[in-house]
């Protein structure tokens, strides 16, 4: 009878991974240690397939085994094999960090397109401001030499009822009534209700 010739480390030299997660449960350094020797590599592995970026996945499979440190005490083997549970949070880490990646970059595409919109549209801004003053300048020309001088002083150059009664050499009470009169036929040109 011929016995089979093994190739490489005997079977008996690889760790127990389910007896390893549940002393690194119990908070045993050591045990993580070996646990740790024994992942790595494949860990790694998942995280390069899903991320193709050597340092990004270096970085991953450090979180990921930080992650089996902390959440060992949640592992039931009744449910699956150490490794798998570790390759699947490995997996579940290297998807959350593509998702991540992803939506930075939109949020960042996003901000780049929102920079350089102009906060209003200046052409149009400047054509509406434009019309508005030429209806303004058509409306002034509908009042009379008295109420246009009235409106000019008051409005355009600033001065109070007084000083503009002082400066037409009329009393104070007639710059009130051209004044209103004016403004009254402005808003009836230029169709701004009350």
């Amino acid at each position: 009878m011929t016995e089979a010739v093994r190739i490489g480390r005997h079977p008996s030299a690889e760790p127990d991974l389910q007896e390893l997660v549940g002393l690194v449960a119990l908070g045993d350094e050591e045990a993580f240690a070996r646990l740790y020797d024994s992942v790595a590599s494949p860990v790694l592995g998942v995280v390069v397939a899903v991320l193709r970026d050597r340092a990004q996945s270096e970085e991953v499979a450090q979180e990921v085994l930080v992650e089996v440190w902390r959440t060992a005490p949640r592992f039931r083997s009744d449910r699956g094999t150490a490794i798998n549970w570790i390759l699947t949070l490995a997996h579940r880490r290297a998807v959350d960090r593509v998702r991540s990646v992803d939506a930075a970059a939109a949020r960042d595409h996003r901000a780049a397109l929102l920079a350089r919109l102009p906060e209003y549209d200046e052409v149009a801004e400047y054509v509406e401001a434009r019309l508005e003053r030429e209806q303004v300048r058509r409306c002034l020309r509908t009042l009379t030499e008295v109420q246009h001088q009235a409106v000019t002083l008051a409005y355009y150059r600033g001065l109070t009822h007084r000083e503009v009664a002082e400066a037409l050499a009329v009393p104070l009470g007639t710059v009130k009534t051209r004044l209103r009169d004016g403004l009254i036929r402005l808003r009836d040109c230029l169709g701004v209700t009350a």
